[in-house]
Order: structure tokens, then C-alpha cells, then sequence
């Protein structure tokens, strides 16, 4: 069954009793026992609700994984995720990924003593170099923020078997529609769920998928230890919100195939990174591997005063963080999402005070082209 089809199931199979096509919202903190020692596997929400429980049911179907966990923020998820190591471990990272993971991963985690080698992990001559005793797990954005480069699971799930890591993927920008990640040899695939999943900018979650059944005790044991889980209302809305996620996705990427081909002709735009572009570096690996190239753009302006233009003359495209929503969203990396990361690999990687990203929704295409000539054209 694809796997849009199996999105618009999620939840319809769980209220028997009155054939509702939706999930209920159970909006309860505790459970009634039905006896002394009995339980209607239900007790405390921390530790299970059967709205979240449906959602995270749903995720595990559609990544074809062991057990699915929902937590309150895609931060929250990496986070919990973490805690599967112990102080000394060491993790290689990818490093062109967002802001908000490098600050968590150096300035809270590093603290109790984790240690992380950022390394293009495109190259597995570089990967390799970076392995050390204490490597634990290889962590990864499978398409990259905001350069979008796209990982080689399957060469880096080799590395990892050979070495006894755990690989991570993070799996935000692709979402299971366009790339199952434990198929390709992840151990764990980690999403912002607020982003495609939930598609419309208005919950904030997290979601994990953990494909060995032991692994995964692990991880349900962290996350109702910590309690950062996600509340029912947030898993309804993302319940809801992946029904349609087939849809929307199909109409985002061939917006913004048809939006980065214009870019690429406009003289203001000295530079586009988009994989559906046949001249991007793994344009074919991205097709052999992928079910699509997603709805994210980025491109490097020629001057700086056009990047004020273009933040602040959008009349469609909004000047506001995160990504992933029916409407179009425009952000400037530099001083919004990356600026967490060392300037010195902002300045290697290309994030620079020319480069916007620009998250592609499902308004009308030749509508959002001019939109953006509007604002180049001043």
C-alpha cells in the first residue's frame, strides 16, 4: 500500500464503538483502573495516551519501524535521543544541518560530556577519519539544512555495521512520502514533525521511529523518564495533518521545481540549490533513492540590499522561521536558523549574508514567482 494511502488510514481503525473516522482527543492526565492489578493499558499520559499512541503507531507503519515515540518539539525528540549515550561517547555529525541541533548537541550536551565531529559526511573518506573508539552513532539530516545535500544512507549504514555505530537520520525535510530511512539501513529516523508532517503551522511536535524492537524499550524508557511527550490535541492536529501529506507534498515539489528553474534564470540570483535540478551534485543518487527532491530552495542573491528586499517586499511569502507548511516561508540562515553554528564553518559551508532559504507551500506557483520578482525587482 503507498504511503500516502496508509497516511489518510491513520486513526481510522481505533474507535470501534462509534465508527468516528477520526481519532478521539483524549484530553486526560490519569486513567480509571478497572481493578486492583488491572489496567486498561492505560494509566498516566506520560506514559501512554491513546491519542498520541495512534499517532505514534502511524509513524512506525509509515517508516516501516519497530515502535514510534512522540515528544513535544523535534528538539525534544533529538534530545531524548541523546540520552542513549553516556559521557565519553562520541558522535560524527553532519555538518551542514540546522542551527538549533549544533546548539544543542555544544552547548548542552557537551557539557555532560558527549563529544561531536562535524564532517561532510558525503564523503566516506572523511566519515571514516573521524571514527574513534569512542564513537557511538553517525547522525545525519538525510537532505540537508539548508543546502540540501543528500545523505548516502546505504554507504553510511555500511560504515556503521563495520564499526558497530548506530546510524540517525534525520528525516525532517523528506518526511516517509519521499524517503523511508530504516529501509536504506538507519537504525532511527527523528523528525520535526511541526514541519511536512503536520503541514500547517499550527502544532509544534516531535516524532522517532526505531526499527530493533530492544533499541526502541530503550528509547520508551527515556521518554517516560523525561516526560517530554507530546500532549493529545498535538497529536490530533498531526494525526490530521498527515492525511494529507501525499497531497501536499506532490503539489510543493512541483512548485518548487517550476520556482528553482526560475530562479536559476533571474540575473540577481548568482546561485540555486535545489536537487531537483539535473546540475545538482546528487540530483541521480537523490532519484535512485528518493521518492521526490521535496519543497525546499535555497539561493545566494548577487547583493546584500537584495535580501532585505526580498525578506521584506514578499507579499505571499511570508519573513518568518521554520518550514514545511502550505504557505511559503522565507528565512535568512545567517541570523535566524544557522546562527547557532561556529562562523568559521558558516563561512565554509557557503551560509553567508547572500543565501535565503525559502520553504515552498501549495499556493499557486506562478503566483509565488511573482511575488519573488516583485520583491527582486524592488
Amino acid at each position: 500500500m503507498h504511503i500516502s494511502t496508509q497516511a489518510v488510514q491513520l486513526g481510522m481503525e481505533w474507535d470501534t464503538r462509534t465508527g468516528s473516522l477520526t481519532v478521539p482527543i483524549y484530553q486526560t492526565a490519569t486513567f480509571r483502573h478497572p481493578g486492583l492489578g488491572q489496567s486498561t493499558g492505560f494509566d498516566y499520559s506520560r506514559s501512554g495516551n491513546p491519542t498520541r499512541q495512534t499517532l505514534e503507531d502511524g509513524i512506525a507503519r509509515l517508516d516501516g519501524g519497530a515502535r514510534g515515540f512522540a515528544y513535544s518539539s523535534g528538539m525534544a525528540a533529538i534530545a531524548n535521543l541523546l540520552l542513549l549515550f553516556k559521557s565519553g561517547d562520541h558522535l560524527i555529525v553532519t555538518e551542514d544541518l540546522y542551527g538549533g541541533t549544533c546548539r544543542l548537541f555544544d552547548k548542552i550536551f557537551s557539557q555532560y560530556g558527549l563529544s561531536f565531529s562535524y564532517v561532510d559526511t558525503s564523503e566516506s573518506a572523511a566519515v571514516q577519519a573521524a571514527i574513534t573508539p569512542a564513537s557511538k552513532a553517525i547522525f545525519v539530516e538525510t537532505l540537508t539544512n539548508p543546502l540540501l545535500k543528500f545523505a548516502d544512507l546505504t554507504a553510511l549504514a555500511g560504515l556503521c555495521r563495520r564499526h558497530d555505530l548506530l546510524l540517525i537520520a534525520d528525516n525532517t525535510f523528506l518526511t516517509p512520502y519521499l524517503l523511508r530511512p530504516l529501509e536504506l539501513g538507519a537504525d532511527i529516523t527523528v523528525y520535526s514533525a511541526t514541519k511536512y508532517l503536520s503541514g500547517h503551522n499550527d502544532t509544534v511536535a516531535g516524532l522517532v521511529t526505531v526499527k530493533d524492537p530492544g533499541l526502541a524499550e530503550q528509547v520508551y524508557f527515556q521518554q517516560n523518564a523525561v516526560g517530554a511527550v507530546l500532549g493529545p490535541q498535538d497529536a490530533w492536529l498531526t494525526i490530521r495533518g498527515m492525511k494529507t501529506l501525499g497531497v501536499r507534498l506532490d503539489r510543493q515539489q512541483a512548485n518548487a521545481l517550476k520556482i528553482a528553474r526560475w530562479l536559476k534564470s533571474q540575473p540577481m540570483v548568482s546561485k540555486v540549490f535545489y536537487p531537483g535540478l539535473v546540475e545538482h551534485p546528487d540530483h541521480e543518487r537523490m532519484q535512485r533513492d528518493a521518492g521526490g527532491f521535496g519543497a525546499m530552495i535555497a539561493f545566494e542573491v548577487n547583493n546584500h540590499a537584495l535580501v532585505e528586499q526580498l525578506l521584506l517586499k514578499t507579499r505571499l511569502i511570508s519573513f518568518a522561521e521554520s518550514l514545511g507548511g502550505v504557505e511559503s516561508l522565507i528565512t535568512f540562515p545567517e541570523v535566524q536558523t544557522h546562527a547557532d553554528i561556529p562562523p568559521e564553518l558558516r563561512a565554509r559551508l557557503g551560509i553567508n549574508n547572500l543565501l535565503l532559504r525559502l520553504s515552498v507551500g501549495i499556493e499557486d506557483a506562478d503566483d509565488l514567482i511573482e511575488d519573488l520578482r516583485h520583491a527582486l525587482e524592488g
